[in-house]
This record gives structure tokens, sequence and C-alpha cells, in this order.
């Protein structure tokens, strides 16, 4: 056992010995290695920070808040036809109230008009004296819209169910609109315009974490009453016409105690007995968690990584044949080399697994240095540009895996030629 030991050290300390004697020759043979490399860890890295700010911005609604949409994420990720989808009836408040007095697994249901995403949505830019913002969505909520969604208020506070019912002008700015227009005033009463109409500011929501630390435009968007909303905007949620193809968004949460799939299955059958259908019939309608979402996501991003490790397999493939091509003339550089070992009773095994060994050495420092460059780059991209950076142990494994495995099936070839020379033939060689 410690002569094996023995014999694979001396065999990779010679193999090392061959790299440092042939140190530009042997650089330029593992610079596609480390391009390879260096391309998965570092891409990996950002991949990895998106997805740890994606679940944290994901998690800030809550991991049990069901959604209820006419459709959504939950359809397009289940390849459904758009033309289909658009048959849909709209949701309505009628549904909102059955779900609120049916559902004895809910502890808090309301309702979101507009938004973003499919159907009609009021796009508005906010005022406030020379002040502007950007174009953002206005949505129009109930009263329990900020205890449902898990935002929390930066200043002032959320309506109340009265000024809901009297259908008041008032407004709670996201943090978008609120830097925008009061960077250095108490907005709290200020009167803004919205569209046409006057608008009292009640309240501004804290910030939300947006995807990689970026502003994503999770804070763009101004919440007023669903009455006001339908008022200023003449857009009727009770009755709506198929047509006028209105986003009504159900937001519930489940009571403390209740699974979060006992409270769909009941939100699902409110929603299948008021729609009329059959057993045999699809749901109309779309109910979703934030698990649609974080697979969402996750699809993007495995096909992203595929992208990444295509495109690296060619730098690595390049690699691996300027390591095929650097071995093979290293074999014939050291044929009396080889005769003479042989002649000292050297095995064919022996002299395989040198060469092979020595072309595992070259691309795992090859890689070595990929990870250590991909690593740097990654930090000096996110010190740059803000992008979230995330490393553990996978990018480190694929990387020496992926080196080591060009370094043996590159390698092979070489190694077996230089295994199979003649001892005679190659102490003759010039």
């Amino acid at each position: 056992m410690h002569v094996r030991i023995a014999l694979w050290l001396d065999t990779m300390l010679m193999a090392l010995g061959t790299i440092r004697v042939n140190k530009m020759r042997s650089a330029l043979t593992v610079l596609g290695i480390v391009i390879g490399i260096m391309s998965i860890v570092g891409m990996t890295a950002i991949l990895n920070g998106f997805s740890d700010s994606f679940e944290a911005m994901i998690n800030t609604i809550g991991p049990n808040t069901i959604f209820v949409q006419r459709f959504g994420l939950a359809s397009f990720g289940s390849g459904k036809d758009f033309k289909e989808l658009i048959k849909r009836p709209n949701l309505n408040l009628f549904d909102v109230e059955a779900i609120e007095q049916e559902a004895t697994t809910l502890q808090i249901v309301d309702v979101q008009l507009g938004g973003g995403g499919p159907g009609r949505n009021v796009m508005e830019r906010v005022f406030f004296k020379n002040q502007r913002s950007k174009r953002i969505p206005v949505v129009g909520t109930g009263e329990k819209f900020a205890r449902v969604s898990f935002l929390t208020m930066q200043y002032g506070r959320f309506y109340n169910d009265s000024e809901v019912q009297h259908r008041r002008n008032i407004v709670v700015l996201g943090q978008g609109p609120y830097s925008a227009l009061f960077p250095n005033t108490d907005p709290i009463g200020k009167l803004v315009r919205i569209g046409k109409e006057q608008f009292t500011v009640v309240g501004v929501f804290e910030k939300r974490p947006g995807l990689g630390g970026l502003s994503t435009g999770e804070d763009d968007f101004a919440a007023v009453p669903y009455t006001t909303y339908q008022k200023v905007w003449g857009l009727d949620a009770r009755r709506p016409k198929k047509s006028d193809f209105l986003n009504v968004s159900i937001i519930a949460v489940p009571k403390e105690g209740v699974t979060r799939d006992e409270a769909i299955r009941e939100v699902r059958t409110i929603m299948r007995i008021r729609h009329g259908l059959k057993l045999n019939q699809e749901d109309d309608f779309d109910v979703a968690t934030q698990d649609v979402f974080k697979k969402f996501f996750d699809q993007v991003t495995k096909y992203i990584y595929l992208g990444l490790v295509v495109i690296s397999s060619i730098a690595l493939m390049v690699g691996g044949i300027g390591v095929m091509a650097i071995m093979t003339i290293s074999v014939t550089e050291r044929t009396r080399e080889i005769g003479v070992r042989k002649a000292l009773g050297a095995r064919r095994r022996e002299i395989l697994w040198q060469f092979l060994l020595e072309a595992v050495v070259l691309t795992g420092v090859g890689g070595l240095i990929g990870i250590l460059v991909g690593i740097a780059i990654a930090y000096a991209a996110g010190a740059l540009t803000g992008l979230p950076t995330s490393l553990n142990w996978k990018p480190f494994a694929i990387g020496m895996g992926f080196s080591s495995a060009v370094g043996i099936i590159f390698g092979m070839v070489p190694a077996m030629r230089a295994s199979r020379l003649d001892p005679i033939e190659a102490l003759r060689y010039e």
C-alpha cells in the first residue's frame, strides 16, 4: 500500500515537474479549460445570488398566501394555449364575497384590481406640484390588502373599511412614487393628482426586497380603495363584461392551524360551484401560491444553466483538444525516456498512468485557476454593479469534475500510445 502511494506521489511530482519546465506551453494548453471553468463558476455564483434574492423577495408575500386569478403563471407555466385562456370568464367582486363568506379555512380575504399581469390595468403618473413619477400601476384594493400581502407601512397608515365603502379619494404610495415626489417632504396629508383626480396621501409602504438587490419595479405602484378605483376609472368589477378583460385577483391567507392545501381545495370548490363547472371540466381560473413563482423562476434558471454549460463545454472542448495535441507531442519528445523506463522494468500500466495523470494534473491546474478567476470576476461584478453573488460547494465540484474529466478523456489516447511503445524501438528513437 505504501509503495503504491509512493509511486502515485512520484508520478504526480513528475507531472508537475513537466508542467513547470514547459510553463508557456502548459499555460496556452489550459487556456480553454480556464475560460470554460471560469464561466461556469462566475455565472453560477451570480445565478445563485439571484436565486437567493428571488426567494427572499417571494417569501415577503408569505409562504401560505393564495392567489386566485383568471389566469397567470400557473397556466402559462403548464403550456396552456392563450387563445383558450382568454375565453375564461372574468373574476368579479361576487367571487370575492363568496369566498369570504363561505370559506371556513381562510383568515383574511381581499381583492386587487389591476396591478400588472394579464388583463386591463390602470397605468398613470402621479403628480405633486412640479414633481411627477413615471407611469406606474394603480391598484384598487380592500382594507385588508396590506395584511394579506404582508406589506408594512413606513409612514402613515392604510385605509379602513369606512373609507373603502365611501369611495374616498385616498392613496397609499409605494417607495417608487414616494421617492420621486417627496424626497425631502412629509407626504402624509398631501394632495397628489393621479390621472384627472386629486388624492390625499395617507400612507407610504416600506421598501420591498427586489430581485438581485436591484430595483425591478416592485415598489412602483400606488394603492387606492377598489371602490374609488371603479368610480374614477369607470370599471365595473361586480359585473365585468368578458370584453372588459378586467384584471381581478383574489388574495387569501389560511387560518392558523389550517394547511395551505386544505384552504386551496376549499377555494377551488367554491369557485367551481360559482362557475357551474362539471366534474370532468377543468378549472376556468388559476389558484396559485409562491411555489408557482418559484417553479417558474427555477425553469428559467434551468435553461440559463443549460446554455451556460453548452457554451462552457465549447471552451472545454477546445482546451481538451489542446491537451491531447500537447500530450501527443510530449509522448513523441519523451520516446527515449519511455524506452529507458520500460527497459528498467516499468510496466505498460505505469506508463499509461504517468501520462494520464500528467494530463489530469494539467487540466486540474487549469480548473483551479478557472475557479479562482471565476470567483474574482463574480465578486468584482457584484461590487461594480450591485449584482448579488452566492457561492456554495457545487461550482467548485463541477469545475474540478469537468476539468479532471477533460484530462482523462483527452489524455487517454496519448497515454495509451505511450504505454504501447516497443522498448527497443523507443531506445533507438533519436
